[in-house]
């Protein structure tokens, strides 16, 4: 229950929800062990690089529209149907996995029939991809205002502690992975039964809990209200990334013909925003947009920057006698721990003093991370990286829920959605595209007229435009003296790119102090009651 009753939060409700963050965690990083294992999916369903990053994604979108959309019913459906759902999509994702292992395990395939088994089983485990995706996307959806709700005169530091979950999930899914060696890679279903282990944990915990009610709907502000603080400019940002995502997954299975325009994911969110407008009939809080504006560079600085740090650093790491993905589980673990230790950090600096150091601490530790070479000095960047980045989502999070308590669910989770949105549409892409622009620099400089020899033809694209990049198969071509110096100066000149990574935090920095600097014009930042009145 809320902390104005007289009841104290219920502890085996929050060590639940915690759970269930984990679960997400675990399906991720043991889905990216999958994917990026040449033994695993790839050679299973006969997969290419980017056929694998493909159905790695199939993971990822469908959490940030089940976490927007959940959000806008939940408080109808309740947190118990919401909790229910995401446990059938992990069954779900577990039988459709195994299913599409039986198929291309069958013995004897070969030629046609092998083809068509993969085929099939691609099919499967992409469809079990999704479904897995709106699970840990509703996860999300009921945790952040149960716990914003239990724990309301407090939510930043509970948020922090809450979100010590994904980390943790992180490193202790990281660790067993690894832990299982060639079981793992041999059958790989064993991965698959990992994630079942926090699952069926927390839906023990929480099926017969007494889930409190809202703030939002406590306070007795009306669903109206919710949507009038998230308002038209909220809806816009939030629906073009809704549909530009889904526009991009409908184009990659269609002939290009068929695919879908920019103006016709223009026109359909016009449509959107401005029905939501009109019901709701408000722009919205221009403090809360710009919260939202915040979260993309964000989510680009720590999650885009994850999804690419053991890649990144691989060379590196391999140069110091260990693999590139102990740099994601050591910052992942500090993490965890910092997260655990939020509240004395969050009331020394207030959330919006801790933001802003975190945005400093990130520019200094990516920038280091881009030079640094031997194991000590990468762990020594990499522990100010990790700092940097423990803070910034659950932070975000809880002055969202500090400042605009009416908007319950929806803008809570909403700006989670949109971080997660950013990362897959843009994000995570503009930091190949960083790492692409900065090897090509550095091998036209160092092997003139080399780079055209290499160069990906036609240039390929995402959502900014065409790029140019490197086709590693004319890399392979080259004789071998010339393919080592080239691999050589690409896995330089990719670490170089974390220096351009850090224009985010950059933006972020600034606009921290301006909005410390105008609360300090306002007498002070202060949490919102609910029931006195809206945020800024």
């Amino acid at each position: 229950m809320v902390n104005d009753s007289d009841e104290k939060p219920s502890q085996l409700m929050f060590w639940g929800c915690f759970i269930a963050l984990i679960t997400t965690a675990f399906a991720f990083i043991t889905r990216a062990f999958m994917v990026n294992n040449d033994a695993m999916w790839p050679a299973d369903f006969g997969l290419d690089k980017v056929q694998a990053q493909v159905l790695f994604g199939h993971g990822i979108w469908p959490f940030a529209i089940s976490i927007i959309l959940f959000s806008l019913v939940i408080d109808k459906i309740g947190y118990r149907v919401a909790m229910f759902f995401s446990f059938i999509c992990y069954a779900v994702y577990a039988a459709l996995a195994l299913w599409a292992y039986s198929i291309v395990k069958e013995p004897g395939l070969a030629g046609d029939a092998l083809l068509e088994a993969r085929s099939s089983g691609l099919t499967l485990l992409t469809i079990g991809s999704i479904v897995l995706g709106l699970g840990n996307g509703t996860v999300e959806a009921f945790i952040n205002p149960i716990v914003a709700t239990m724990f309301s005169k407090e939510k930043t530091k509970w948020l922090n502690i809450l979100h010590a979950g994904w980390p943790g999930g992180l490193v202790l899914g990281g660790l067993i992975t690894l832990g299982l060696g060639t079981t793992a890679t041999e059958d790989w279903r064993n991965l698959i039964y990992i994630i079942a282990i926090p699952a069926l944990v927390y839906v023990a915990m929480l099926a017969g809990a007494k889930f409190p009610v809202s703030e939002r709907v406590s306070s007795g502000a009306t669903y109206k209200d919710m949507l009038a603080e998230f308002g038209l400019l909220g809806a816009a940002l939030a629906g073009f990334l809704v549909v530009k995502q889904l526009a991009t997954v409908y184009n990659g299975t269609v002939d290009p013909a068929s695919a879908i325009s920019d103006t016709v994911v223009y026109a359909v969110v016009a449509v959107l925003a401005i029905a939501y407008g009109v019901y709701c009939q408000s722009l919205g809080r221009p403090m809360l947009f710009l919260l939202c504006i915040i979260m993309m560079p964000l989510a680009t600085t720590e999650l885009g920057t994850d999804g690419a740090i053991s890649g990144i650093m691989e060379k590196p790491m391999e140069e110091a006698g260990y693999s590139g993905l102990w740099v994601l589980i050591y910052t992942s673990g500090i993490m965890m721990v910092l997260r655990f230790f939020a509240g004395p950090v969050v009331k020394a600096l207030t959330p919006l003093g801790l933001l802003a150091t975190c945005a400093a601490l990130a520019i200094v530790g990516l920038y280091w991370l881009s030079f640094a070479q031997g194991l000590v000095v990468i762990f020594a960047a990499a522990t100010l990286y990790g700092v940097a980045k423990t803070y910034f989502w659950p932070t975000m999070l809880g002055v969202v829920a500090e400042q605009y308590p009416k908007g319950g669910a929806l803008t809570l989770n909403a700006i989670a959605g949109i971080g997660m949105l950013t990362v897959g549409v843009l994000g995570g892409p503009l930091i190949g595209k960083m790492q692409e622009d900065s090897a090509k620099a550095g091998i036209e400089a160092q092997m003139p007229s080399m780079y055209t020899k290499i160069q990906a033809s036609p240039d390929p694209t995402y959502f900014l435009g065409a790029y140019q990049a490197i086709d590693e198969d004319k890399v392979k071509a080259l004789p071998e003296e010339e393919s080592q110096r080239v691999n050589q100066i690409v896995s330089v000149e990719k670490q170089g790119a974390l220096a351009k990574v850090i224009v985010f935090p950059i933006f972020m920095l600034v606009c921290y102090i301006g909005m410390i600097l105008y609360f300090q014009s306002k007498g002070g930042y202060k949490p919102v009651d609910a029931a006195a009145g809206s945020g800024h």
